[in-house]
């Protein structure tokens, strides 16, 4: 926050306007995050998912006993990160009596993500013995996601190392793995792992890299600092540039008023 501060008092001064100034701050850091981390939302993505979930909220007003809306809503609003929302949309649907491998991963899913780790641990097992390959190895994934958070280092190298099986391109599970393998100590395993799964993306094809990104950098982190310190130099030599510019002549209409 205070490199952003800064750079916003750079630009400032630079421009002459604050709000020229936030605007490009703005600019830059989405710019940035799109070949970075990409941590920020896709604007029209966002918009999209908001709109679905509006629909969804009006169809379920008007009939509360619509399942597979609330199972589409209470996925929509995890994606959102808003787990314990999401538990009270889907809590209908499990006592209703739902109990197939889709309600029982995104149950499990949810309490993960709202720290009820042990409640977790047993729908997502309940889950993983209905359709062990669910989605190429999703379940393993959230278990070994969930046994991290709980500080079960064994028990997520287990997961996770059946994840990275069953589904070998994953730069994500082979960077969870890695810090599985990293608190039990094993550092050389860590560091095996991470050099794997950074090939892994650069091998990956170029519309399947945005969704394991965010994991490739955490890897070789000094990357994405690279191509965000490249854009900012690019940018203030664009300022600059624009800022240093001569004023435009005036035109005849204001002449001929400025000798009257």
């Amino acid at each position: 926050m205070g490199s952003s501060w800064m750079l916003w008092l750079l630009l400032s001064w630079l421009t002459g306007s604050p709000l020229q100034a936030l605007v490009i701050v703005f600019v830059l850091w989405w710019l940035g995050d799109r070949f970075t981390f990409r941590v920020l939302p896709d604007p029209l993505r966002t918009f999209r998912r908001w709109s679905r979930r509006a629909s969804l909220e009006r169809t379920l007003a008007a009939n509360p006993s619509d399942r597979r809306a609330r199972f589409e809503l209470a996925q929509l609003l995890l994606d959102a990160r808003r787990p314990a929302r999401a538990l009270e949309v889907l809590r209908p649907n499990l006592e209703a009596g739902d109990d197939d491998v889709f309600t029982a991963f995104l149950y499990g899913a949810l309490l993960a993500r709202t720290g009820q780790h042990p409640q977790a641990e047993r729908i997502l097992t309940i889950a993983r013995g209905q359709e062990p390959g669910y989605r190429l190895g999703e379940i393993d994934l959230e278990l070994g996601r969930s046994r991290l958070a709980a500080g079960d280092l064994a028990g997520a190298r287990e997961a996770l190392a059946r994840l990275v099986e069953a589904r070998p391109g994953t730069v994500q599970g082979r960077w969870l793995l890695a810090r599985a393998l990293a608190g039990l100590g094993d550092a050389a395993g860590a560091a095996r792992l991470r050099e794997e799964a950074w090939k892994e993306y650069v091998a990956l094809p170029r519309f399947r890299r945005p969704e394991e990104r965010p994991f490739a950098w955490r890897i070789k982190p000094w990357r994405p600092i690279a191509i965000a310190a490249a854009l900012l130099v690019a940018l203030l030599l664009v300022v600059s540039a624009v800022a240093s510019a001569p004023a435009p002549p005036p035109r005849r209409e204001q002449m001929e008023t400025r000798d009257l």
